[in-house]
């Protein structure tokens, strides 16, 4: 396969999106890091800033001038994160950028930042939200994305590196973290195959947007793409996009779309939780920014939860779903 275009590192190619990332490489563009990073320890800022380093590197010795680009996928937080846990995550991000500024090929990179639209607009009014609506945070979530966005963007400034936010919404698709507190719908299917009840914190009539994993693959790629594009004719671009189905449905629908795929009622328990204050009851989301990135054939909703729902059920008959 050609080694055309730029060499590409997938921070945090073990989750969700990261992962669906590093499978649609190509593998002549495709670096690895030398080892696993180790997440959550005192160890992982120095990996990442040797790693960093050793990737910057390698670029440099490739055909094309050394052309460079990483996705930042990492982040163990979700919406009922504490505050020093988050921190920490920044730092992260923070000591990587460091590397990248002093860089003598910043200008020939390109980086990519998944953030959250939930996050961000946790407090926002007047749905659907896009690129034009001023985010409002209330939860430590959603400030440290914004914080995170602030970072890049004086990477953007101050190097002159070419910077695409993603503020992606709901991510679902098989493979989702079930230890984490996030992807409502695996975390129904999974309940139910365990005989479970479901503890729910948001009412039936909370909207949101769920993105397929693969199509926000496919959109971070296109998006990159285009900003090296942009960037190569007008000098580096910083550009934030929502990366969304653009279809917001209620969390009833999604409960009730299961227990027709099950031909059963899903159990779900209601209450209350610290963190319930952090949730919007409107997310839906509308981009207007390369609109003709959307432009293409999705997974519908259904489609995705019944991939989600085999998916599961095979983890249960091999007595992997605990």
């Amino acid at each position: 396969m050609s080694d055309a275009g730029p060499l590409t590192w997938v921070v945090g190619g073990g989750g969700l999106l990261g992962s669906t990332l590093v499978a649609r490489t190509p593998t002549a563009r495709r670096w690895l890091p030398s080892g696993p990073i180790p997440w959550g320890t005192p160890e992982a800022s120095h990996r990442l800033v040797q790693e960093t380093r050793r990737f910057l590197a390698d670029a440099a010795t490739r055909p094309g001038g050394g052309e460079w680009q990483i996705a930042w996928c990492a982040g163990a937080g979700v919406t009922a994160s504490g505050p020093e846990a988050l921190a920490a995550e920044t730092s992260l991000l923070e000591r990587v950028l460091e590397v990248l500024s002093d860089a003598p090929a910043a200008g020939r990179g390109g980086l990519f930042l998944a953030s959250s639209a939930g996050g961000v607009y946790g407090g926002a009014t007047g749905a659907p939200f896009d690129e034009r609506t001023e985010p409002r945070a209330i939860s430590p979530y959603g400030i440290a994305k914004l914080e995170l966005e602030a970072r890049v963007g004086a990477l953007h400034r101050d190097a002159g590196v070419p910077v695409l936010v993603g503020r992606i919404a709901n991510l679902y698709g098989p493979g989702q973290n079930l230890g984490k507190a996030q992807g409502l719908i695996s975390q129904v299917v999974r309940a139910h195959l365990l005989g479970r009840p479901i503890s729910m914190y948001v009412s039936l009539d909370t909207v949101r947007d769920n993105l397929y994993v693969t199509d926000a693959a496919r959109l971070v790629d296109a998006g990159l793409a285009r900003l090296r594009s942009e960037s190569d004719r007008d000098g580096a671009q910083h550009v934030v996009k929502v990366l969304a189905s653009q279809q917001g449905v209620t969390v009833g629908f999604l409960v009730a779309e299961l227990g027709r795929i099950f031909k059963r009622r899903m159990r779900v328990v209601y209450g209350m939780a610290t963190s319930s204050g952090y949730q919007s009851r409107d997310l839906r989301l509308r981009s207007n920014v390369w609109p003709e990135l959307d432009r293409v054939a999705t997974v519908p909703l259904p489609v995705g939860m019944r991939r989600i729902v085999q998916s599961l059920t095979s983890a249960a008959g091999a007595g992997k779903l605990t």
